[in-house]
């Protein structure tokens, strides 16, 4: 299984709108590509909650069953099509896979 996490600080303004208001939209992105390809486990988007200590924005936390599961989310279109404007609203992207 393969793990797939990244974390997103997003610009104060980006797209016409303020941090918060791309952070709902980046969620709804990306909860609109949950369960689209075989062998995709577990897939949550999550945004930093007030009153809780975080260092980035939005969080996504996925499981998939092998490495041919997690290539086939990365270059699917859905995934691709989403891609620019999370590039256009973020300042900072970490991101780590791993095999457990």
């Amino acid at each position: 299984m393969i793990k797939h996490i990244v974390f997103w600080k997003l610009k104060d303004h980006a797209e016409g709108a303020d941090r918060a208001t791309n952070a709902v939209k980046m969620k709804a992105l990306l909860d609109s590509c949950a369960n689209l390809v075989p062998g995709m486990l577990k897939f949550e988007a999550v945004l930093a909650q007030p009153g809780l200590e975080a260092s980035y924005d939005v969080v996504l936390y996925s499981e998939f069953a092998n490495k041919a599961a997690l290539d086939a989310y990365q270059d699917h279109p859905a995934h691709i099509a989403i891609k620019p404007f999370i590039g256009a609203v973020r300042e900072a992207r970490q991101c780590m896979d791993y095999d457990i």
